[in-house]
């Protein structure tokens, strides 16, 4: 071999030796410091305020409707137990990214594990293609389920159950 291809091999070995030092010290970092959990203002959405009508008969007519009921996810175990999300229309992103609504710091959860959406008035749960599963009362899901009030979703650690009650 030429002196030339020897110092460029040297070379090439000692930069694939810094990426794996730099991949190793971002891992470590990573299990030291764990998930940045983003901290989300609630302001109200201008879109969504209703104002009030000139027709008293509408007026009337929303009076008289029944209060709808709250939905919500309640952690039954695990490390987030005792903690409650009302479901909206916006879906409930469940893992361990910090742009997840419901952020785990789990280690059997992936980043993006799992979804909670409601379509055509009923509430359904999504695998998103998670490596350790989602099970909905104890049977592992594959792509989309419906999930009824009373049913519990296990993703790792932590077990969330489905509520439904007055508001």
């Amino acid at each position: 071999m030429s002196e030339l291809t020897i110092v460029v091999l040297r070379i090439a070995f000692v930069v694939a030796l810094w990426v794996f030092v730099v991949a190793v010290l971002l891992v470590l970092r990573n299990d030291l410091f764990g998930t940045t959990v983003l901290t989300r203002g609630s302001k109200p959405d201008p879109r969504r305020e209703q104002r009030p009508s000139a027709d008293p008969t509408a007026a009337a007519s929303l009076r008289t409707e029944p209060a709808p009921t709250a939905t919500t996810l309640v952690v039954t175990a695990g490390p987030l137990r005792g903690t409650a999300l009302t479901l909206g229309s916006t879906p409930v992103l469940i893992g361990r990214a910090p742009e997840c609504t419901l952020v785990l710091d789990d280690d059997y959860a992936s980043n993006r594990h799992a979804r909670v959406f409601q379509r055509d008035d009923q509430w359904w749960v999504e695998d998103l293609g998670s490596t350790n599963g989602t099970l909905v009362s104890g049977q592992r899901i594959q792509g989309t389920v419906p999930f009824k009030p009373g049913a519990r979703v296990k993703i790792g650690r932590t077990e969330i159950e489905l509520r439904r009650g007055p508001r």
